[in-house]
Formats: C-alpha cells, structure tokens, sequence
C-alpha cells in the first residue's frame, strides 16, 4: 500500500489519510440529497438521480486515487445541477432525457479536449478576469437558485407587467382554464418574503446553523445543517416523515432502470437534432457546459493543489508545457472528464472536483489512498434511499447558499477599478443570475471583453479561439430570436 500510494513520500500514513477520507465523506455527503431534489424539478425520479448519483461519485473517486493518486472527491456538481434543470430544461425546453443526452456530449467534448491537449489553447486564450468571473458567477447564480428555493423572495407582478399567459399573448382579464405559465416583463418587483410560511422561517433557521457551522470550520457543518434542519422541520410540518416502501433500495434501482441509458432512447440523443435551431442551441449548451466543467475543475485542482503541495510547481508547469500525461494534474482531468461522461449515461448531471475535498486536504490527505476511504462511504449511502424523500426544500436551501458565496471568493482576482476588467467581468458573472443562465453570462461576457479590446485599439491581442467561441454564441442568439 505503501509502495502504490507513495505514501512516504508524501510525508503521510494510512491512519491519516483513512481520516482525511472520512472527513471528505462527512462533508460532500449532503450533495447526494441535494442532487435528486434538483433534478426531480425537471422531471426525474429522486430515487433514480439518486442511485446515479453514487455510481458516478464511487466510480469517479476511485479512479481518482488509482489513477492519478491524488485526494480529490468527485460528485454531480452543484453548479451544474442547476444548469441542468434551471437553463437546459426549465429555460431551453428540452427534455430531461435530451439534457442526459448533453451531458454525456459534454463528457465526450471534454475528453477530446483533455486528450488532444486542447484544454491548453482554451485555458490560455480566455483571460484571467474572464476564468474568475465564470467561477464567481456560478456562485451569484447558485446563491440565487437557493434564495428562491428558501422561499426569501417573493416577486410582484401588476396586471400591466403581463406579457403572455399559457404561452399566449394576455389582452386582460380573467384566464380560462387555469394558470400553467405567465411571462412578465422588467416591470416585476423582488420583495424579502414575510417569514409568515413555516417552509421559510425553516429555510432562516437552517441558514443561521450553517453560517455558525461553517464559521466554527466544524467538520460536516453541511451534513449537521441538512440532518439538524431536517428534524426541527418535523414538528413545524415541513418535514414528511412517511416513508414507504417505494422508497426502499430495491424500488431505487427498479426507478434506475428508466433513467440508465435514458439519454440514448427515444427522447434523448436522436431527438436533440430534430431541427437546426434546436441543433445549434445543444451545440452552444454543450460547449458551454465543457468550458464551465473544465474552469471549475482547473480552479479547484489548482486552488487546493497550490496551498497543500499535492501539486508541485514541476506538476504545473508540465501540465501547461509537456504533451503527455505524466503530470497529477493531468491525470485528474482525464478522470473527471470521463466520470462527466458516465454521468450522462446512467443518468444525473454533470460531476466536478468537489472543493469540499479540501476539508479531507485539511485533515491530512495527500494521496489516492485518501479516496479509496472516501468511495467506501459514498457507496454506504445506497442504504439511505429512504431518506431522499424525507430531506425538504428547506433543509436544502441554506447549502445551496452557503455554497455559492464560497464559489464567489474567486471575485478577489478581478479588479474592479479597473472600467476595461470590471464591464466583461459583471456580465460575465452577475448576469448569470439575471438572466438565470450560467451559458448567457459567459457569451455576454465575451461579447464585452471583445467590444472593451476593440475600444481600446487592443482587436489584436484577441485570440482565434475566443473569437470562434464568440462566434457560436452570437450564432444561437440569433437563431433564438427567430425560433
């Protein structure tokens, strides 16, 4: 064991890293009920997402410490849960089963780039400011899906504010047949909620233990928060506490079953070509998504690599420079691509290196062996299942939040004085809430930067590659005005 994991040589020892595994797994635990919530709104069973969930998160952490013997966890990402279901179906209308479909493209485009090397050129054509508005904007649109999920904000529509009901134009008055859908235009108003629902104040509650949690740096401050929101939200009736035998572990893998292989049936993979404008909207998403998928892996590699040593600078420099895949660096990324890929196949959204793999860091861990422990627990989750329908919205809600303004401490890499910085910086990052699209605040960033150097007499230092991504973006913008 020694020998495998080098682990003299990392200065560690298996009683270290077996803690630093349980310490990963005590605190990425909660993402496998908040994953099944989140994608259940697009239509999925929770059951299923969460079975799919494990697989990939065992699979991709094993690897992980086999492979490139490093004590990174990796699970369906949080940023991308909600792209999956807020911007792929909620906002593009494509089916959950289409949306698989993207996700597993989006694995195969990442492990082109990554095998190719073509990660390099991208990495270093974007600029920096642009790598760390996309990074802290996941954050802004995260902390806005758990604002609205926590039931905090309420939004005032007048009738004059109307622009369509059921899909059609509204002229006024009452509406037959009930509401399914409304559009309204910038008239809307955003108000704090009153806290006079029991599923908000249990939302405030949760909150506030999380943010003591997380300030004490208490070991499992998000697993505590969910269990301890959970139970207090029993006696406010929040919490459902029945538990029937169709959530059981045997009807979790039956519910499987329809999702596994989902993204290749009748509604997935065929069907995302059925016409053009719909075609190049998946293009755009699935490129989108890679470049999302390969920052917040890089960032979290990188960021937590730096500050431990795991990553050397001879690592870093040969993951820039070197064409083959000796470097830790390297290897990681070929194992998160491919974990990205499985993910669409069996059936959640995609997976990232969780930067709660620095709590594992902290505690010790500097190699694989770190994951294998951490693997170990992910599968024990499977006996779980019963619970997945227990956890409420609102014992969801505050990681969802608490998460996203980690995510935003990327923020500090941009200067905000400076005009030529902050303009592509701001629609980069905060117009991914605005416009509840992770995709469009990074074409509209683009389009900005791009503008900002041309202003400048700066076209020059533009690369092909931004321009070409440019391309695309404007391209789907077009498409979508006519659709």
């Amino acid at each position: 064991m020694d020998k495998f994991f080098k682990l003299k040589q990392n200065q560690t020892s298996v009683k270290q890293e077996v803690i630093a595994g349980l310490t990963t797994f005590v605190s990425m635990a909660y993402v496998f009920f908040l994953n099944p919530q989140i994608l259940s709104q697009a239509g999925m069973s929770q059951l299923a997402v969460f079975i799919a969930a494990i697989i990939v998160a065992v699979f991709g952490t094993l690897l992980m410490g086999l492979y490139a013997n490093v004590p990174f966890a990796l699970a369906p990402g949080i940023g991308m849960q909600a792209y999956f279901t807020y911007t792929i179906v909620f906002g593009f209308g494509f089916k959950w089963q289409q949306a698989l479909a993207i996700v597993f493209l989006v694995g195969m485009l990442d492990i082109v780039i990554t095998l190719t090397h073509g990660r390099q050129a991208i990495v270093k054509a974007i600029p920096t400011e642009l790598k760390a508005a996309i990074g802290g904007g996941l954050g802004v649109f995260v902390t806005y899906i758990g604002l609205k999920n926590a039931g905090f904000i309420n939004f005032v529509i007048s009738g004059s504010n109307i622009i369509s009901v059921n899909d059609k134009p509204y002229a006024g008055g009452a509406v037959k047949g009930g509401l399914d859908s409304l559009l309204a235009s910038g008239g809307v108003t955003p108000e704090l909620t009153k806290f006079t629902q029991s599923s908000a104040l249990l939302a405030l509650i949760g909150l506030l233990i999380l943010t003591f949690l997380v300030i004490r740096k208490v070991p499992g401050a998000f697993l505590i928060t969910l269990i301890a929101t959970t139970l207090i939200g029993i006696p406010m009736g929040v919490t459902n506490t029945h538990m029937s035998a169709a959530t059981s572990l045997p009807n979790a893998f039956s519910d499987f079953g329809h999702t596994f292989g989902a993204a290749f049936g009748a509604h997935g993979m065929g069907t995302l070509w059925s016409s053009w404008p719909q075609a190049s909207l998946a293009i755009v998403t699935v490129f989108a998504m890679g470049l999302t998928g390969l920052f917040d892996a890089i960032g979290t590699l990188i960021g937590i690599g730096n500050q431990t040593g795991i990553f050397s600078k001879e690592d870093q420099e040969a993951f820039v420079a070197d064409n083959s895949f000796n470097s830790k660096m390297d290897k990681a990324l070929v194992v998160d691509t491919f974990t990205t890929t499985l993910a669409g196949v069996v059936g959640t959204s995609n997976t990232t290196t969780f930067i709660e793999s620095a709590t594992g860091v902290a505690a010790g861990g500097r190699t694989g062996l770190t994951n294998i422990v951490t693997a170990l627990g992910f599968l024990a989750m499977l006996f779980l299942s019963p619970l997945v329908s227990v956890i409420p919205t609102a014992a969801t809600a505050p990681l969802l939040i608490v998460v996203g303004i980690m995510m935003m401490g990327e923020f500090k890499k941009i200067d905000w004085s400076d005009l030529a910085v902050a303009i592509p910086a701001f629609f980069t990052s905060i117009f991914m809430g605005f416009s509840f699209s992770i995709s469009y605040g990074i074409a509209a960033g683009f389009i900005f930067y791009i503008v900002v150097k041309v202003a400048q007499g700066k076209w020059k230092e533009l690369s092909p590659i931004l321009l070409v991504i440019t391309a695309f973006f404007l391209a789907n913008f077009i498409l979508l005005a006519f659709i």
